[in-house]
Protein backbone atom coordinates (compact mmCIF):
# COMPACT_ATOMS: atom_id res chain seq x y z
CA UNK A 1 0.00 0.00 0.00
CA UNK A 2 1.35 3.42 -0.99
CA UNK A 3 2.43 5.82 1.77
CA UNK A 4 0.29 8.94 1.39
CA UNK A 5 2.15 11.23 3.76
CA UNK A 6 5.70 12.31 4.55
CA UNK A 7 7.85 10.27 6.96
CA UNK A 8 11.10 12.27 6.81
CA UNK A 9 12.08 14.77 9.54
CA UNK A 10 11.49 18.47 8.96
CA UNK A 11 15.20 19.20 9.47
CA UNK A 12 16.28 16.74 6.77
CA UNK A 13 13.60 18.00 4.38
CA UNK A 14 14.78 21.59 4.77
CA UNK A 15 18.39 20.50 4.16
CA UNK A 16 17.31 18.67 1.00
CA UNK A 17 15.46 21.75 -0.25
CA UNK A 18 18.47 24.02 0.11
CA UNK A 19 20.65 21.46 -1.67
CA UNK A 20 18.39 21.54 -4.73
CA UNK A 21 19.85 23.24 -7.79
CA UNK A 22 16.75 23.32 -10.00
CA UNK A 23 14.65 26.49 -9.64
CA UNK A 24 11.17 26.18 -8.17
CA UNK A 25 8.02 28.23 -8.77
CA UNK A 26 5.67 29.14 -5.90
CA UNK A 27 2.02 28.90 -6.90
CA UNK A 28 -1.31 29.41 -5.15
CA UNK A 29 -4.79 28.47 -6.34
CA UNK A 30 -8.25 27.73 -5.00
CA UNK A 31 -11.66 26.70 -6.26
CA UNK A 32 -15.04 26.65 -4.58
CA UNK A 33 -16.70 23.44 -5.78
CA UNK A 34 -18.67 20.71 -4.05
CA UNK A 35 -16.41 17.69 -3.49
CA UNK A 36 -18.41 14.59 -2.68
CA UNK A 37 -15.61 12.60 -0.99
CA UNK A 38 -12.84 14.95 0.26
CA UNK A 39 -10.69 12.14 1.74
CA UNK A 40 -10.68 10.18 -1.51
CA UNK A 41 -9.88 13.33 -3.48
CA UNK A 42 -7.09 14.18 -1.00
CA UNK A 43 -5.45 10.79 -1.53
CA UNK A 44 -5.68 11.13 -5.33
CA UNK A 45 -3.94 14.50 -5.12
CA UNK A 46 -1.11 13.10 -3.03
CA UNK A 47 -0.55 10.20 -5.43
CA UNK A 48 -0.43 12.62 -8.37
CA UNK A 49 1.67 15.43 -6.84
CA UNK A 50 4.24 13.62 -4.71
CA UNK A 51 6.06 12.06 -7.73
CA UNK A 52 6.34 15.58 -9.22
CA UNK A 53 8.21 16.75 -6.10
CA UNK A 54 5.52 19.28 -5.31
CA UNK A 55 5.93 20.86 -1.86
CA UNK A 56 3.42 22.97 0.04
CA UNK A 57 0.10 22.70 1.81
CA UNK A 58 -3.27 21.90 0.34
CA UNK A 59 -6.61 21.93 2.14
CA UNK A 60 -9.53 19.94 0.81
CA UNK A 61 -13.13 20.21 2.04
CA UNK A 62 -16.62 19.60 0.75
CA UNK A 63 -16.68 23.24 -0.39
CA UNK A 64 -13.52 22.99 -2.53
CA UNK A 65 -9.73 23.21 -2.55
CA UNK A 66 -7.18 25.77 -1.33
CA UNK A 67 -3.49 25.34 -2.15
CA UNK A 68 -0.12 27.04 -1.81
CA UNK A 69 2.70 24.99 -3.34
CA UNK A 70 6.12 25.10 -4.97
CA UNK A 71 6.89 23.13 -8.12
CA UNK A 72 10.21 22.33 -9.85
CA UNK A 73 10.23 24.27 -13.11
CA UNK A 74 10.77 21.12 -15.17
CA UNK A 75 7.59 19.61 -13.68
CA UNK A 76 5.38 22.70 -14.04
CA UNK A 77 3.57 21.53 -17.20
CA UNK A 78 3.00 18.05 -15.75
CA UNK A 79 1.69 19.67 -12.57
CA UNK A 80 -0.70 21.88 -14.52
CA UNK A 81 -1.89 19.00 -16.70
CA UNK A 82 -2.57 16.89 -13.61
CA UNK A 83 -4.73 19.63 -12.08
CA UNK A 84 -6.56 20.21 -15.36
CA UNK A 85 -7.41 16.50 -15.55
CA UNK A 86 -10.17 17.32 -13.05
CA UNK A 87 -13.12 19.02 -14.77
CA UNK A 88 -13.69 21.55 -11.99
CA UNK A 89 -10.02 22.58 -12.08
CA UNK A 90 -9.66 22.83 -15.86
CA UNK A 91 -8.28 26.24 -16.76
CA UNK A 92 -8.08 27.34 -13.11
CA UNK A 93 -6.01 30.48 -12.54
CA UNK A 94 -2.62 29.68 -11.02
CA UNK A 95 -1.24 32.65 -9.08
CA UNK A 96 2.52 32.77 -9.59
CA UNK A 97 4.44 34.37 -6.71
CA UNK A 98 5.90 37.81 -7.47
CA UNK A 99 8.97 37.89 -5.22
CA UNK A 100 10.09 34.28 -5.06
CA UNK A 101 13.29 32.36 -4.36
CA UNK A 102 11.60 28.97 -4.66
CA UNK A 103 12.33 28.10 -1.01
CA UNK A 104 8.80 28.66 0.29
CA UNK A 105 8.00 25.02 1.24
CA UNK A 106 9.96 21.83 1.88
CA UNK A 107 7.28 19.15 2.29
CA UNK A 108 3.89 18.27 0.80
CA UNK A 109 0.99 18.33 3.26
CA UNK A 110 -2.56 17.68 2.08
CA UNK A 111 -5.27 17.82 4.74
CA UNK A 112 -9.02 17.37 4.82
CA UNK A 113 -10.77 20.22 6.63
CA UNK A 114 -14.33 21.19 7.40
CA UNK A 115 -13.92 24.25 5.16
CA UNK A 116 -11.16 25.64 2.96
CA UNK A 117 -11.68 29.02 4.66
CA UNK A 118 -12.82 29.01 8.29
CA UNK A 119 -15.67 31.51 8.15
CA UNK A 120 -17.87 30.85 11.19
CA UNK A 121 -20.97 31.03 8.97
CA UNK A 122 -23.77 28.85 10.35
CA UNK A 123 -26.67 30.22 8.29
CA UNK A 124 -27.91 27.24 6.21
CA UNK A 125 -29.24 29.70 3.61
CA UNK A 126 -25.76 31.00 2.77
CA UNK A 127 -24.38 29.85 -0.57
CA UNK A 128 -21.30 30.54 -2.66
CA UNK A 129 -23.46 30.31 -5.79
CA UNK A 130 -24.15 34.06 -5.63
CA UNK A 131 -21.00 36.13 -5.23
CA UNK A 132 -19.65 39.54 -6.17
CA UNK A 133 -18.41 40.58 -9.59
CA UNK A 134 -14.76 40.02 -10.46
CA UNK A 135 -12.60 43.07 -11.16
CA UNK A 136 -9.15 42.94 -12.74
CA UNK A 137 -6.26 45.33 -12.05
CA UNK A 138 -7.34 47.96 -14.57
CA UNK A 139 -10.93 47.91 -13.33
CA UNK A 140 -9.70 48.08 -9.73
CA UNK A 141 -7.69 51.19 -10.49
CA UNK A 142 -10.65 52.81 -12.25
CA UNK A 143 -13.03 52.08 -9.38
CA UNK A 144 -10.51 53.47 -6.90
CA UNK A 145 -10.74 56.84 -8.65
CA UNK A 146 -14.44 57.05 -7.72
CA UNK A 147 -14.81 58.86 -4.40
CA UNK A 148 -17.88 56.79 -3.57
CA UNK A 149 -16.05 53.49 -3.93
CA UNK A 150 -15.39 51.66 -0.64
CA UNK A 151 -12.40 49.31 -0.57
CA UNK A 152 -12.36 46.68 2.18
CA UNK A 153 -9.28 44.71 3.17
CA UNK A 154 -10.34 41.19 4.22
CA UNK A 155 -6.96 40.18 5.65
CA UNK A 156 -5.61 40.07 9.20
CA UNK A 157 -4.18 43.14 10.91
CA UNK A 158 -0.55 42.06 10.49
CA UNK A 159 -1.08 41.62 6.74
CA UNK A 160 -2.64 45.08 6.38
CA UNK A 161 0.13 46.68 8.42
CA UNK A 162 2.90 46.05 5.86
CA UNK A 163 0.90 46.75 2.69
CA UNK A 164 -2.58 47.66 1.45
CA UNK A 165 -4.52 49.50 -1.24
CA UNK A 166 -4.87 53.25 -1.03
CA UNK A 167 -8.19 54.17 0.62
CA UNK A 168 -8.58 50.63 1.96
CA UNK A 169 -10.60 50.14 5.13
CA UNK A 170 -9.04 47.78 7.66
CA UNK A 171 -11.46 45.46 9.43
CA UNK A 172 -9.16 45.19 12.44
CA UNK A 173 -9.31 41.57 13.54
CA UNK A 174 -7.19 38.45 13.94
CA UNK A 175 -9.49 36.06 12.06
CA UNK A 176 -11.62 36.00 8.94
CA UNK A 177 -14.59 34.56 10.88
CA UNK A 178 -14.58 37.68 13.07
CA UNK A 179 -14.22 40.01 10.10
CA UNK A 180 -17.31 38.91 8.18
CA UNK A 181 -19.96 40.16 10.67
CA UNK A 182 -17.73 43.15 11.48
CA UNK A 183 -17.68 44.19 7.80
CA UNK A 184 -21.47 43.92 7.59
CA UNK A 185 -21.90 46.07 10.70
CA UNK A 186 -19.27 48.58 9.58
CA UNK A 187 -20.95 49.18 6.22
CA UNK A 188 -24.60 48.69 7.17
CA UNK A 189 -25.55 52.21 6.02
CA UNK A 190 -23.77 51.86 2.67
CA UNK A 191 -25.62 48.97 1.05
CA UNK A 192 -25.99 50.78 -2.29
CA UNK A 193 -22.35 51.92 -2.56
CA UNK A 194 -19.74 50.22 -4.73
CA UNK A 195 -17.88 47.92 -2.34
CA UNK A 196 -14.69 46.13 -3.38
CA UNK A 197 -13.37 43.30 -1.24
CA UNK A 198 -9.78 42.13 -1.61
CA UNK A 199 -7.34 39.68 0.00
CA UNK A 200 -4.08 37.89 -0.76
CA UNK A 201 -5.07 35.41 -3.46
CA UNK A 202 -8.84 35.83 -3.82
CA UNK A 203 -10.22 33.04 -1.65
CA UNK A 204 -11.28 35.18 1.33
CA UNK A 205 -12.64 38.15 -0.62
CA UNK A 206 -14.66 35.85 -2.89
CA UNK A 207 -16.42 34.36 0.12
CA UNK A 208 -16.72 37.81 1.72
CA UNK A 209 -18.43 39.18 -1.39
CA UNK A 210 -20.99 36.35 -1.27
CA UNK A 211 -21.56 37.03 2.44
CA UNK A 212 -22.14 40.76 1.80
CA UNK A 213 -24.69 39.98 -0.94
CA UNK A 214 -26.34 37.49 1.41
CA UNK A 215 -26.72 40.33 3.92
CA UNK A 216 -28.46 42.75 1.55
CA UNK A 217 -25.61 44.66 -0.10
CA UNK A 218 -26.20 45.41 -3.76
CA UNK A 219 -23.01 46.46 -5.57
CA UNK A 220 -20.27 44.13 -4.38
CA UNK A 221 -17.03 43.41 -6.23
CA UNK A 222 -13.98 41.33 -5.41
CA UNK A 223 -10.46 41.49 -6.81
CA UNK A 224 -9.86 38.53 -9.08
CA UNK A 225 -6.84 36.55 -7.93
CA UNK A 226 -6.29 38.96 -5.05
CA UNK A 227 -3.15 41.03 -4.56
CA UNK A 228 -0.93 38.35 -6.14
CA UNK A 229 -2.75 38.48 -9.47
CA UNK A 230 -3.15 42.27 -9.25
CA UNK A 231 0.63 42.73 -8.96
CA UNK A 232 1.15 40.43 -11.95
CA UNK A 233 -1.34 42.35 -14.12
CA UNK A 234 0.10 45.71 -13.05
CA UNK A 235 3.56 44.60 -14.17
CA UNK A 236 2.41 43.02 -17.42
CA UNK A 237 0.20 45.97 -18.43
CA UNK A 238 2.50 48.70 -17.07
CA UNK A 239 -0.18 50.10 -14.76
CA UNK A 240 0.32 52.25 -11.69
CA UNK A 241 0.11 50.12 -8.56
CA UNK A 242 -2.55 51.34 -6.18
CA UNK A 243 -1.38 48.72 -3.71
CA UNK A 244 1.55 50.04 -1.69
CA UNK A 245 4.11 48.10 0.31
CA UNK A 246 4.44 44.38 0.85
CA UNK A 247 2.01 41.52 0.42
CA UNK A 248 2.16 39.19 3.43
CA UNK A 249 2.20 35.51 2.42
CA UNK A 250 1.77 32.39 4.55
CA UNK A 251 4.93 30.53 3.66
CA UNK A 252 8.59 30.67 4.55
CA UNK A 253 9.02 34.05 2.80
CA UNK A 254 6.44 35.86 5.02
CA UNK A 255 6.05 38.52 2.34
CA UNK A 256 6.58 39.53 -1.26
CA UNK A 257 7.39 43.12 -2.23
CA UNK A 258 4.88 44.85 -4.50
CA UNK A 259 6.23 48.41 -4.32
CA UNK A 260 9.30 49.91 -2.69
CA UNK A 261 7.17 51.79 -0.15
CA UNK A 262 7.84 50.80 3.47
CA UNK A 263 4.68 51.79 5.35
CA UNK A 264 5.17 49.85 8.59
CA UNK A 265 7.54 50.37 11.51
CA UNK A 266 9.85 48.16 13.54
CA UNK A 267 7.97 47.01 16.64
CA UNK A 268 11.09 47.50 18.73
CA UNK A 269 12.63 50.82 17.72
CA UNK A 270 9.98 52.45 15.53
CA UNK A 271 12.16 52.87 12.43
CA UNK A 272 10.57 52.20 9.01
CA UNK A 273 10.56 48.42 8.47
CA UNK A 274 8.27 45.77 7.02
CA UNK A 275 10.12 42.49 7.55
CA UNK A 276 8.13 39.97 9.57
CA UNK A 277 10.07 37.47 11.63
CA UNK A 278 9.43 34.85 14.28
CA UNK A 279 11.26 35.31 17.57
CA UNK A 280 14.31 33.04 17.71
CA UNK A 281 13.40 31.90 21.23
CA UNK A 282 11.78 28.49 20.73
CA UNK A 283 9.55 29.14 23.75
CA UNK A 284 8.09 32.22 22.06
CA UNK A 285 8.14 32.38 18.24
CA UNK A 286 6.27 35.69 18.30
CA UNK A 287 5.46 36.97 14.81
CA UNK A 288 6.50 40.63 14.68
CA UNK A 289 8.16 43.30 12.52
CA UNK A 290 11.87 43.83 13.10
CA UNK A 291 14.45 46.03 11.33
CA UNK A 292 17.96 44.78 10.48
CA UNK A 293 19.55 46.76 13.29
CA UNK A 294 17.26 45.34 15.95
CA UNK A 295 17.65 41.86 14.51
CA UNK A 296 21.40 42.09 15.12
CA UNK A 297 20.99 43.80 18.48
CA UNK A 298 18.52 41.24 19.85
CA UNK A 299 19.67 38.10 17.95
CA UNK A 300 16.34 38.16 16.05
CA UNK A 301 14.43 37.91 19.34
CA UNK A 302 11.46 40.05 20.34
CA UNK A 303 12.70 41.12 23.80
CA UNK A 304 15.93 41.08 25.85
CA UNK A 305 14.29 38.36 27.99
CA UNK A 306 13.82 36.11 24.96
CA UNK A 307 17.35 36.93 23.82
CA UNK A 308 18.68 35.76 27.19
CA UNK A 309 16.81 32.45 26.86
CA UNK A 310 17.96 32.04 23.24
CA UNK A 311 21.59 32.33 24.33
CA UNK A 312 21.29 29.67 27.04
CA UNK A 313 22.66 26.17 26.36
CA UNK A 314 20.15 24.07 24.40
CA UNK A 315 19.54 21.70 27.30
CA UNK A 316 18.57 24.58 29.59
CA UNK A 317 16.25 25.95 26.90
CA UNK A 318 14.54 22.55 26.63
CA UNK A 319 13.99 22.43 30.39
CA UNK A 320 12.36 25.86 30.34
CA UNK A 321 9.98 24.67 27.58
CA UNK A 322 8.90 21.48 29.36
CA UNK A 323 5.18 21.37 30.02
CA UNK A 324 4.49 24.63 28.18
CA UNK A 325 2.04 24.87 25.29
CA UNK A 326 3.69 26.70 22.42
CA UNK A 327 1.59 28.10 19.59
CA UNK A 328 1.90 31.02 17.23
CA UNK A 329 1.79 34.41 18.92
CA UNK A 330 1.08 37.49 16.86
CA UNK A 331 1.88 41.04 17.92
CA UNK A 332 -1.32 43.01 17.43
CA UNK A 333 -0.34 46.66 17.18
CA UNK A 334 -3.94 47.81 16.85
CA UNK A 335 -4.85 46.25 20.21
CA UNK A 336 -1.42 46.66 21.87
CA UNK A 337 -1.42 43.12 23.15
CA UNK A 338 -0.40 39.62 22.22
CA UNK A 339 -2.94 37.17 20.90
CA UNK A 340 -2.22 33.41 20.86
CA UNK A 341 -2.77 31.58 17.59
CA UNK A 342 -3.27 27.97 18.55
CA UNK A 343 -1.88 26.29 15.47
CA UNK A 344 -0.09 22.97 15.23
CA UNK A 345 3.16 24.67 14.24
CA UNK A 346 5.21 27.27 16.07
CA UNK A 347 6.31 28.82 12.79
CA UNK A 348 4.02 30.60 10.35
CA UNK A 349 3.62 27.88 7.78
CA UNK A 350 -0.14 27.49 8.07
CA UNK A 351 -2.66 30.20 7.32
CA UNK A 352 -4.12 30.89 10.80
CA UNK A 353 -7.60 31.29 9.31
CA UNK A 354 -7.78 27.67 8.24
Amino acid sequence: MAVLHNRVSQKELKERLYQETEPRTTISFYQYHHILNPQEFRDELYKGLDPLKVFGRIYVAEEGINAQVSVPQSDYEAFKNFLYSYNFLTGIRLNIAVDDDGKSFWVLKIKVREKIVADGIEDPGFSMERKGKYVNAQQMNQLLQDEDTIVVDMRNHYEYEVGHFVKAIEVASDTFREQLPMAVALLKDKKDKNIIMYCTGGIRCEKASAYMLHNGFNNVFHLEGGIINYAKEVKENKLDSRFVGKNFVFDNRLGERITEDVIAKCHQCGKPADTHTNCNNDSCHLLFIQCNECSKKYDACCTPQCQAVYNLPLEEQRKLREGKQNGIMVFNKSKQRLRPKLNESAFVLQDPEI
